[in-house]
């Protein structure tokens, strides 16, 4: 059933009360996918009474309280995406459409969500239960972070939406934690995964830099991140205390990943797959398209890419699903009405993570001196594909299932790495579970850019490349690699971004499309860079590229189309009489701040500047009686 969302389902059901009322930034999909629809269906689960109240309007009272007050908590999210990464572009631009809100138009998320639904429940219920912030929203901005649309470091986000508690990561354990507590009156301070307000510091936590020092020093910024980046493995991690205005965040170790037992009971919950019919009423959901035959195998990455957020919100390990509980799941949906057949995508956020975790990490927690896949793939991993080949091979013996794709990404070094199992596993994706292409994240192709990034260089991607290749040849297949890249990375200049098209023209034989802006993501390494223009862990002063125009002039370097390509040794040229130095002025030029995209338009019409030899031969032509330009 979905979980209760008007007055009338409350009724039908016979509650007078609700226990939990959980407030959205997205419109209500009931989904494993997404993490409002697995809290509530736990929590329902467990006996709880639940409802959720989606997008509500902020103009008034009359959609927070169409379900009343609840027992226990409100719980308060932003939605499957951050309310400021779903409303803007990396480019600052207003987005006009919204893949997760009904009809989708981009009009019923606010900026900033969670700060303003608390906000909002506080205007109308003066005195009400506990207020329990949660979400990919919540997490990021769980500590003093620095937030790239406002140019600033900001408090933690509990302060300003004057919310009670915090709840961060994947939360199933600790919403079931807390709704206990709560319920028989008992103290929720020492509860894992969960940020708090205190009067004073907790005793046998670490003291961070406070947000005052770290708002006005990038230094005292940096140490304050590292000391909470350090301190995120559950069996490793101490609590951290940080002093914010007169009072204090407390910070409590996180909460331990699920074991497979307890991820098969989550996905083994009654989810509709479907938009709630209340939300139907504004129109179908995109998102809906992609998830609603897709089936989640694992959570968790330790591939730790400096730019990324899923490290910070589900962790660094890698929790996985039985194969039973995977191939229940494709049962279920090959029975829907309107399957056609077609498993969108098996996968997680790496698609070849299922199933292998490093032992050691598993009992003793992640080292403190090196990564999982950083600069190469560490030798105690031993990463294993041999599970995920049999998982894939019984889900095609699934009733009604003709193909099952892998379309997350996948980490190519990984599959070099298995020795035993890798070359057998690109062969049986490459035969069976590509759908045209096969998603790779290479980002950039220069060795300093990658090191800022945390990825792997480029000799393990053309080995990949050829690889595949190779088995794709051999398999008759026509298929190919989509290569996702990035531009205006802290440490990426203009000449990066030219090496970088030169390497996807020669070595790749491709004209990118898979471009995207860099986006300061909060609590990432990279953000930390991009705001303090030094590498975190050497001290290295890093070039940043903050100017709307100078951070379009890289990406443009990849996506330009006008005129004829020539690649020779003298690099990247176009052929139609502008240059690419023409085309494309210094790094340091001028502009505005990310989000002024009027500049660029601007920039691009201006007629570009006479080289030195330019204006001297036009003053001998004018000395000599010509006319005319060169």
């Amino acid at each position: 059933m979905f979980i209760p969302t008007t007055p009338e389902e409350l009724r039908d059901l016979g509650w007078n009360q609700l226990d939990v009322i959980l407030v959205t930034g997205d419109s209500y999909l009931d989904s494993p996918f997404v993490g409002v629809s697995v809290i509530g269906k736990t929590l329902l689960a467990a006996g709880y009474r639940v409802g959720i109240i989606a997008q509500p309007g902020v103009s008034s009272g009359a959609e927070i309280a169409r379900l009343g007050e609840p027992a226990l908590f409100w719980g308060v999210t932003g939605g499957c995406i951050d309310s400021m990464v779903a409303n803007y572009t990396a480019s600052g631009r207003r987005r006009n459409k919204d893949d997760f809100t009904a009809g989708g138009l981009n009009k019923r998320r606010p900026d900033r969500a969670t700060i303003v639904y608390s906000n909002l429940i506080r205007r109308y219920f003066k005195h009400t239960k506990p207020i329990v912030l949660g979400g990919v929203e919540a997490s990021l901005r769980r500590i003093a972070h620095y937030d790239v649309w406002s140019n600033q470091v900001r408090r933690s986000v509990l302060f300003d939406a004057k919310a009670d508690l915090l709840v961060y990561g994947m939360a199933e354990k600790t919403a079931l934690s807390l709704a206990e507590r709560l319920c028989e009156g008992r103290a929720t301070d020492d509860l894992p995964g969960i940020c708090y307000v205190a009067a004073e510091r907790k005793p046998g936590t670490l003291e961070l830099p406070s947000y005052e020092e770290a708002s006005a020093d990038p230094a005292a910024f940096t140490e304050m991140f590292l000391g909470f980046y350090r301190n995120q493995d559950p069996r490793t991690a101490q609590g951290l205390s940080q002093r914010q205005d007169t009072r204090w965040l407390i910070h409590n170790p996180p909460a331990p990943p699920l074991t497979e037992a307890e991820m098969d009971e989550i996905h083994d919950l009654d989810f509709e797959r479907n938009l709630h019919p209340y939300c139907l009423r504004n129109g179908k959901v995109r998102a809906l398209a992609t998830i609603r035959f897709s089936i989640p195998t694992h959570r968790g990455c330790y591939g730790e890419c400096h730019f990324c957020a899923i490290a910070v919100h589900q962790g660094r390990q890698v929790s996985s699903r039985s194969e039973a509980s995977v191939l229940r799941e494709a049962e279920k949906i090959a029975s829907l009405p309107d399957f056609k057949g077609y498993i969108l995508d098996v996968g997680g956020p790496t698609a070849n993570m299922y199933g292998s975790e490093c032992k050691k990490k598993l009992l003793r927690g992640a080292c403190p001196d090196r990564r999982c896949l950083y600069p190469q793939v560490c030798e105690k991993l031993r990463p294993d594909h041999g599970r995920q080949i049999r998982l894939l091979r019984k889900l095609r013996q699934v009733p009604g299932v003709k193909q099952a794709v892998v379309a997350s990404g996948i980490r190519h070094d990984l599959v070099l790495a298995d020795r035993k199992h890798g070359l057998a596993y690109l062969r049986e994706i490459v035969r069976r579970h590509v759908s045209g292409q096969l998603k790779l994240a290479p980002e950039h192709s220069e060795a300093e850019v990658l090191r800022c990034m945390g990825k792997p260089g480029r000799e393990s991607l053309i080995a990949f490349r050829n690889l595949f290749r190779r088995l794709t040849a051999e398999a008759g297949r026509e298929q190919y690699l989509t290569y996702y890249l990035i531009a205006a990375h802290p440490g990426c200049t203009q000449t990066d971004m030219e090496a970088l098209r030169l390497f996807a023209g020669r070595e790749l034989a491709i004209h990118p499309e898979q471009v995207q802006l860099f986006t300061a993501l909060p609590s990432t390494v990279s953000a930390l860079m991009y705001h303090t223009e030094r590498d975190p862990f050497s001290g290295k002063k890093l070039f940043v590229e903050k100017e709307a125009v100078g951070r379009e002039r890289q990406k443009k370097i990849l996506v330009a189309k006008k005129g004829r390509i020539r690649y020779g040794n003298c690099g990247l040229q176009h052929c139609n009489g502008n240059t690419l130095k023409q085309m494309l002025q210094s790094d340091e030029s001028g502009g505005r701040i990310m989000g002024k995209d009027k500049d660029v338009k601007k920039e691009a019409k201006k007629k570009p500047s006479k080289t030195l030899k330019e204006k001297k031969e036009a003053k001998r032509m004018k000395k000599s009686g010509k006319s005319g330009e060169l």
